[in-house]
């Protein structure tokens, strides 16, 4: 049984301590391509996973005071109103879906040790008012990208225009990836933030480093 490893981008699965409790990230079956490409410390394209975040689907109605109240008591912030855009506080990221939907993930791990802290306080916060919250960290996972080869591997799978004047930091979009949906979040520079189902992540890492590889040669 492993050990807990925190910050590494190589986890593919933890155990705790003492707790009788496992997690295993989608990427379990890639684990070796994964470690296989990040020991060749590639500078031209870099993907690792940023495995256990909290991600919770959130409903509401921004026209309601009461729900922006307890969004911003919970995340710390706004929820983002325009279209294809984020926001971020205490800890928290949080991207708009739709008119009337978001997804919010933390900026860290969980410690699958003790209880999803996030979908619990935004329920409490959200009592007596039509909105919702649902964990659904187990069914995706957050990968992260890097390098100056970046946007022209996404351009081989991905319909975007990546510009930077087009899509930038503070932005958002779901598309795809070859087969795969995504919601890709620009970091600045040459960085993006893919969030990807659990169900495709194996495939997504597999036809991403397949269409990196003419590109690292």
């Amino acid at each position: 049984m492993l050990n807990e490893i925190k910050g590494s981008s190589t986890v593919v699965d933890r155990a705790i301590s003492g707790q009788g409790v496992w997690q295993e990230s989608p990427l379990v079956g890639a684990d070796a391509l994964m470690k296989a490409h990040q020991s060749g410390s590639p500078k031209a394209f870099r993907l690792s996973e940023r495995p256990f975040l909290e991600l919770v689907n959130v409903r509401g109605d921004t026209r309601d005071p009461a729900f922006a109240r307890a969004v911003q008591s919970v995340i710390g912030c706004a929820p983002p109103e325009k279209a294809n855009t984020i926001a971020r506080g205490n800890g928290y990221t949080m991207l708009w879906l739709g008119p009337d939907e978001w997804l919010v993930h933390s900026d860290t791990a969980h410690d699958a040790s003790r209880p999803a802290p996030l979908e619990a306080k935004l329920r409490d916060a959200f009592v007596g008012q039509f909105s919702a919250a649902v964990d659904i960290g187990s069914g995706y996972t957050v990968l992260e990208i890097d390098g100056p080869k970046t946007r022209e591997v996404l351009s081989r799978g991905c319909p975007l225009d990546l510009h930077p004047k087009v899509f930038g930091v503070g932005q958002c979009a779901q598309s795809h990836y070859f087969k795969a949906t995504i919601t890709l979040v620009p970091l600045g520079g040459d960085r993006f933030e893919i969030i990807v189902r659990r169900s495709f992540a194996d495939y997504f890492v597999k036809i991403m480093l397949d269409a990196a590889a003419p590109l690292l040669s």
